[in-house]
This record gives C-alpha cells, structure tokens and sequence, in this order.
C-alpha cells in the first residue's frame, strides 16, 4: 500500500463522516479487537487509540484520523479481506501503524490506563466508554 492510499484512507472526515465512524468503531471494534489480537504486535497502542478516538478533549483531526483508521480496522471488506487466516488483517495493522505513527504524541497515559484495565478485564473489560 502506497502512501497516497494511506492518505486517502487516513482522511479525518468531516462532521458528518466522523460521526458515521464512531458509530461503526463503536459498534465492531472489541468484536473485530477480539479476531485480530493475536496478530496485532501492538495492540495496548491501538487500544489506547481506540479510547484516544472517543475522548472529546482529542483534537478534532487526531480523532478523525484515528477514527479512519479503526473504521478501516472494524470494516470487514477492504483491500484484503479480513477472513483470509494470516494475511486478512496486515493491510489493517498497516493503516493502524501509519495512523499511531501520524499521531502517537496525542494519545495520554490515561488512554493507556484505559486500555490496561479493558486488556486485563477480558472480555467482560472490552467495552465502549
């Protein structure tokens, strides 16, 4: 994947769009978390993310742009489709993995605090704020 699909994928949205991912994210993401986990080596970061995106103190872009990337994540048909077992989900960390990259410094430590105690709580703790 190039960085132009990265850019177009990676798009923050406006009002309207943002809205429509939180829905989706909100709705798919511990289901899609829970199938992917094993082959996310960074998935405290894109649970952090997760609850980065939802914080309204989140700068409006940085949530976009994370929202971006989790709707990808969440979406089962993308330029690799999820079910094939080993590959489904790479396109996913690489979308996840330029997103966390464009926007890590944004992401605090009460988001990894939030993470840490959904991770521990499995599955019960896998839950939207």
């Amino acid at each position: 994947m190039d960085d132009v699909k990265y850019g177009e994928i990676l798009l923050p949205g406006d009002e309207d769009t943002q809205t429509r991912r939180e829905r989706t994210v909100r709705k798919k993401f511990w289901p899609t978390f829970r199938k992917a986990v094993r082959q996310i080596p960074f998935s405290r970061d894109v649970v952090a993310a997760f609850y980065c995106s939802l914080d309204p103190q989140t700068p409006i872009k940085v949530r976009g742009t994370l929202l971006a990337a989790l709707a990808y994540f969440v979406l089962p048909i993308d330029m690799i489709p999820d079910v094939f077992v080993g590959i489904g989900f790479s396109d996913d960390i690489a979308v996840l993995s330029a997103a966390f990259a464009m926007v890590s410094r944004h992401i605090k430590p009460k988001h990894y605090q939030s993470a840490d105690s959904a991770l521990a709580d499995k599955p019960e703790g896998m839950k939207t704020i």
